[in-house]
This record gives C-alpha cells, structure tokens and sequence, in this order.
C-alpha cells in the first residue's frame, strides 16, 4: 500500500513535466505506452471483467513501461479527482492521493499549504 510520504513523492517526480504540453505528453503516452501496443486485450483476464484488485492490476499492467511517469501527469491533468482505471502504474484511489499532492506542488511550488 502506498503511503502519504510516497504520494508526495511521486507528486514530485512530475515536476519536471509541469511545462510540458497535454497534446505532446497524450503522443508520448499513446506512442511509447506498453498498454497501448503491448497487450492482447482479449488474453488479459484483468481486462476482460474478471475481478482483479486495481492495484494488482495496475502493477501488472504497467510493469516495464517507459511512459509511466508521463502518463501520469496526463491522467492528473485531464481527469484530476475523477480519475478511473489503471493509469501511471496507480489504481484510481492511489491516483487520487497523488492528485491531493500535485494539485499543492504546483499551486505552491515553494511547499506549504496549497489551495
């Protein structure tokens, strides 16, 4: 389980996508992403309603992937607390933690409380 430091953490690892456009990090994401290229989706049970906790299935899906971090911050831009599914190597309720941290990181890049 992830814990409070470790979503600050990751929330500080996208710092450094913070300048970087949503229409070039969606072609990095879409180009470079295991999941976008990688899988049969119709050999993946995880993918086809069989119960599989989204953490788990997060871990498995994203394994190895070179986009993880971008995808991410797309994921926080685009869909921020509302977010569902697999995206970033995080399951949606870990996404949304980290969402909490990023929002504050780049409201208040100097630390302290955000809005």
């Amino acid at each position: 389980m992830v814990n409070r430091d470790d979503y600050e953490e990751i929330a500080a690892r996208l710092d450094r996508y913070a300048a970087v456009p949503e229409d070039v990090l969606a072609e990095v994401v879409t180009r470079d992403g295991l999941c976008f290229w990688a899988f049969d989706r119709s050999e993946m049970p995880e993918l086809s309603g069989e119960d599989t906790p989204d953490r788990e299935l997060a871990a498995r899906m994203c394994a190895g992937c070179p986009v993880q971090n971008e995808c991410l911050e797309l994921e926080l831009r685009t869909a921020g607390e509302n977010t569902v599914g697999v995206w970033g190597a995080l399951a949606d309720t870990d996404r949304r933690e980290v969402h909490r941290a990023w929002r504050t990181r780049r409201h208040n890049p100097e630390g302290g409380d955000g809005p």
